[in-house]
């Protein structure tokens, strides 16, 4: 069984060469007659014109890189593991090389449901908005092209393909090619924490041992995810610490969440003016035209043009608050409803009004705060064969552990309080304003 995984075009390319496809850094992928016969194809090549990281490229300029990019990095990866894993008995015993195939191709296709902006809008929890997972079966479905390829060059199913992305049936092979996918050390955070920390400029996300990490992967004792031996303990230490310096420095720096937070504000108020299906299928450069003359005359008018127009003009931050500082306040805030949080930034510019006599509208004023949807924890079993046994990353190490005594996203995400830029330059120009800003905050919550 080894063997016939090995014989698998695109792993038996990982070692004898052949066709490749070159992405930073240095990074030759293989690239075979079908896997460019699906790269080919308008679905997939509408990944080239979705950027990876949305608005962090306001703040960091060089994170301009594609979901193109990185789905031929995250590709690579499931090569990776599964040249690996071949070697591992029990994975051989549960993933044959069809199944294989389908994890390649749902590696390949993994972001195929992404539209531009996804998180922000996601994050949002609106109404009748598909996850992005759920909408990848707009991309597959019977008449696409796309379909039409992994059906007769690859002989794997678009529903196989969508099982893995959305679980729908239940067993211990799909569980564990999940766990690859999606899961603690999967194939995804790989490729983007390594991808993003290099175009943002930053060291963060490339600080752990990658090679040692997929080298010491093994299956775990129930058969249905992933674990790993010993000797990758402090490759997994670095690969969380790296996750939680690249939220804390870039996924969630100030400015970012500023530039993110007004787009969201401006799509809260628009959305509902499109059929989302279709709106979703535009291109970045599509999506922010279509946005901004829907925009036109509005008072989100400005919001948009200060993120996309000619002149860069993010919201100020007025406050911050944390989980350890300010607890009663941000927990009054994090993970409430979209909804709730521009109803309660509208009172606040009431208030404000109020109390200064100032004229700041509605949407002059924005609170950002870490969505209802939490980040995943990343827990994996170690495996001590002298012992002959599992023990979880937070018991066998003390810095996981110390990461884990509070939630990652209360650890990492603020609730931030953001104002127009003329509107932040007045209100801080007023005597006692952080104290009694805090005071109408909550008075109005």
């Amino acid at each position: 069984m080894t063997n016939a995984l090995r014989d698998i075009p695109e792993l038996a390319q990982l070692e004898s060469g052949g066709e490749l496809v070159r992405i930073p850094y240095q990074q030759d992928v293989p690239f075979p007659p079908r896997v460019r016969a699906l790269v080919d194809t308008a679905e997939f090549q509408r990944l080239q014109h979705i950027s990876q990281l949305g608005l962090v490229s306001k703040v960091y300029p060089g994170a301009t890189h594609t979901r193109f990019e990185h789905a031929l990095g995250v590709y690579h990866n499931a090569l990776r593991y599964l040249w690996h894993l071949s070697r591992d008995a029990t994975f051989c015993q549960l993933v044959d090389p069809h199944h294989a195939e389908v994890l390649i191709c749902a590696a390949l296709l993994h972001d195929l449901g992404h539209w531009p902006f996804c998180h922000p809008i996601e994050d949002m929890n609106l109404d009748g908005l598909p996850p992005h997972e759920e909408f990848a079966s707009e991309f597959l479905s019977p008449q696409r092209e796309l379909a039409q390829v992994l059906i007769e060059r690859w002989k794997v199913t678009p529903d196989e393909v969508l099982d893995l992305l959305v679980p729908k049936t239940d067993a211990p092979q799909l569980h564990l090619l999940r766990s690859i996918l999606s899961g603690p050390i999967d194939i995804d955070k790989l490729d983007y924490l390594g991808r993003d920390s290099l175009h943002a400029g930053v060291p963060y996300g490339n600080n752990f041992d990658k090679n040692r990490l997929i080298q010491s992967l093994i299956v775990n004792q129930t058969g249905d995810g992933l674990a790993i031996g010993y000797k990758g303990k402090t490759a997994a230490e670095l690969m969380v610490f790296a996750r939680y310096v690249m939220f804390s420095e870039v996924y969630w720096h100030h400015a970012v969440r500023s530039a993110t937070s007004m787009f969201a504000r401006a799509f809260y108020e628009l959305h509902q003016q499109f059929n989302c299906r279709d709106f979703f299928q535009l291109t970045e450069a599509d999506t922010i035209a279509a946005l901004r003359t829907q925009a036109a005359g509005t008072s989100v008018e400005p919001l948009l043009a200060g993120i996309f127009g000619p002149r860069r003009m993010l919201y100020k931050r007025l406050a911050e608050y944390s989980s350890h500082d300010a607890t009663e306040l941000y927990h009054s805030l994090a993970q409430k409803p979209y909804r709730q949080l521009v109803d309660v930034s509208v009172r606040l510019a009431h208030a404000i009004n109020g109390e200064w006599n100032t004229n700041i509208v509605p949407t002059d004023l924005i609170i950002d705060a870490p969505p209802q949807q939490k980040e995943v924890e990343i827990q994996i079993d170690i495996y001590y064969p002298k012992e002959g046994i599992y023990r979880s990353l937070y018991q066998a190490s003390p810095v996981i552990a110390a990461l884990a005594s509070t939630q990652f996203d209360d650890s990492v995400k603020r609730v931030r309080i953001y104002a127009a830029p003329d509107a932040a330059k007045e209100l801080r120009n007023r005597p006692g304003f952080a104290e009694k800003l805090t005071e109408l905050i909550d008075s109005v919550v």
